[in-house]
């Protein structure tokens, strides 16, 4: 499968295993997984015939590592970012003092404002390092970079999970612990 072709399936996945299942006819469990098999076979039924080999690929090569593969092998999930309802049993975990948002400078009044909210998804996305914040930030516009101070929000008692990619996730962020990065 080519660069092309992998970006254009990651995409269609991230679609369907975060947002719309039933755009091709499947259901996620409670916790967000569905059968590789059922998932190739509504692909299938959808005209978007997809190998497990091309699937494999997809998932290993996916550089923010969107999805996993359960511990058999036998079912698939997004690993975060999800709008429909889905408990990814993510335990608790202490943060790094600091952690980042990026955004589009577009956005910065409003978030300065109301702070960080999950909108259409079902938390808000941090990162540990600036590098990967300045990224996502780049898909929505001009980047900018929030600094999150994640120690004193863990001292509030807001709690942080960690994803299998490494996203951290809270439920919201308020202004208070806000601030933007220089440069």
């Amino acid at each position: 499968m080519d660069e092309k072709n992998t970006v254009r399936t990651s995409k269609m996945l991230s679609r369907i295993l975060r947002h719309d299942p039933a755009s091709v006819g499947i259901a996620l469990d409670e916790a967000g997984w569905v059968r590789v098999d059922e998932l190739l076979a509504a692909l299938a039924r959808h005209h978007r015939r997809l190998s497990r080999a091309d699937l494999e690929h997809v998932v290993e090569t996916n550089n923010k590592r969107r999805f996993a593969f359960s511990a058999d092998g036998g079912s698939i999930r997004a690993s975060q970012g999800h709008s429909v309802e889905v408990d990814l049993g993510l335990a608790a975990a202490v943060p790094p003092a600091v952690l980042y948002h990026g955004t589009a400078t577009r956005s910065l009044d409003a978030i300065f404002r109301d702070g960080l909210l999950p909108m259409s998804r079902r938390d808000v996305h941090l990162s540990a390092d600036t590098e990967t914040a300045v990224r996502v930030g780049s898909r929505h516009g001009r980047p900018a970079v929030l600094v999150v101070d994640a120690a004193a929000m863990a001292a509030a008692g807001h709690e942080f999970r960690v994803s299998a990619n490494g996203v951290w996730l809270t439920d919201a962020v308020a202004p208070r612990y806000l601030s933007r990065a220089a440069g």
